[in-house]
C-alpha cells in the first residue's frame, strides 16, 4: 500500500494518523535514510521505519501525536547488542520526525444570508473548507458563493444524510428562524462535530434547548454548544460577525483536545440560565 494514497484516503474520511520519517542516520541502523512509517487512529500501520524497539517507540510517540497533533522529534543510539526484528546488530544512531496528518477543517454552515455569506469567505481565508446548506435554492448556490466547496439546497433532513460530519467538522447554524435553527440543532448534537454553534440570544438558545429537551434529548448533550456563536468582539454588521465566529473556530481548532470545552460560552454555565431551564 503507497502511504501517500493512504494519507490522502484517510484524510477524505476525516481520521487522523501520524507520519513517521527517518530524517537523520550515523552510522549502521536497520533502515535506511527518508524511511517512513504511518500510524493510523486504530494504531494498524503502513511502512516502516525498522521493526524493534525503536518502531515500537515510535508507534508510541506517534499515537501521542495524534492525540495532541503536535510533531515530535525522536533520537535513538543503537547498542551493538541490539535485537531486532531484522536480525541485524547495529551501532548508529537516528532522528525520526513524527508529524500529525490532519484533516482539513471543514465548516458546514447552515442557511444562506448575509452573515453565511461572509462567513463562507472568512472561514475560507482561514484555511476551512465550506459547505453550505439552505432549503432555498435562491440562497444556496455557485453565483453568492463561489467560494464553497460544496453547496447543498433541499430539505435539510433531506440533506443531511449526504453530510460526512467527524471530529474536524465545524457546525454553523444562521438559518433564517428559531424553527430551522433548531431543525438542524436537533440533528447536530447527535454528531462528532467539533464545534457547533448558533446565532441568536441566550434567551433564544435557551428557547430552542428546552423544547428539544421535551422531545427527550439529555441536558448534557447542549452542553457543548456554542451560543451565542463568535468571540465576544461587540461585532455588529455580518462581516464582523464572521470574524468573531472564525476567530472562535479557529481558537476551538488549536486548543488541545482536553482544553476545549473550557473556550465554549455553554448556556448551563450560568446558574441563572440553569434556573429558567427547570
Amino acid at each position: 500500500m503507497d502511504i501517500y494514497e493512504e494519507i490522502i484516503r484517510l484524510r477524505r474520511l476525516g481520521q487522523k494518523s501520524a507520519l513517521a520519517t527517518i530524517v537523520e542516520v550515523n552510522g549502521s541502523i536497520p533502515s535506511f535514510e527518508s524511511a517512513k512509517m504511518l500510524v493510523r487512529e486504530d494504531g494498524t500501520i503502513v511502512g516502516t521505519v525498522g521493526g524493534g524497539c525503536v518502531e515500537a517507540d515510535v508507534w508510541t510517540a506517534a499515537r501521542e501525536v495524534i492525540e495532541t497533533e503536535k510533531p515530535k522529534h525522536l533520537a535513538f543510539t543503537l547498542g551493538h547488542d541490539a535485537d531486532y526484528d531484522t536480525g541485524l546488530i547495529c551501532g548508529g544512531q537516528l532522528n525520526v520526525f513524527v508529524e500529525p496528518v490532519i484533516p482539513a477543517p471543514r465548516a458546514f454552515i447552515f442557511g444562506g444570508g448575509h452573515v453565511s455569506k461572509s462567513l463562507s469567505k472568512v472561514a475560507q481565508i482561514a484555511g476551512f473548507e465550506t459547505v453550505i446548506i439552505d432549503d432555498r435554492e435562491a440562497f444556496a448556490n455557485r453565483e453568492r458563493f463561489p467560494e464553497a466547496d460544496e453547496i447543498y439546497s433541499g430539505e435539510y433532513e433531506e440533506v443531511f444524510p449526504k453530510l460526512t460530519i467527524h471530529s474536524s467538522s465545524y457546525v454553523v447554524i444562521v438559518t433564517r428562524g428559531h424553527r430551522d435553527d433548531m431543525r438542524v440543532l436537533r440533528w447536530a448534537v447527535g454528531t462528532p462535530a467539533k464545534y457547533i454553534s448558533m446565532i441568536g440570544s441566550k434567551r433564544k438558545t435557551i428557547s430552542i434547548v428546552h423544547a428539544l429537551e421535551k422531545e427527550g434529548f439529555a441536558r448534557e448533550q447542549f452542553e457543548r454548544i456554542f451560543a451565542p456563536m463568535g468571540l465576544e468582539l461587540g461585532a455588529i454588521t455580518p462581516e464582523e460577525i464572521a470574524v468573531s465566529v472564525v476567530a472562535e473556530m479557529i481558537a476551538v481548532r488549536r486548543a488541545p483536545a482536553s482544553d476545549w470545552k473550557a473556550l465554549s460560552k455553554s448556556i448551563f454555565q450560568s446558574e441563572k440560565l440553569t434556573a429558567l431551564l427547570k
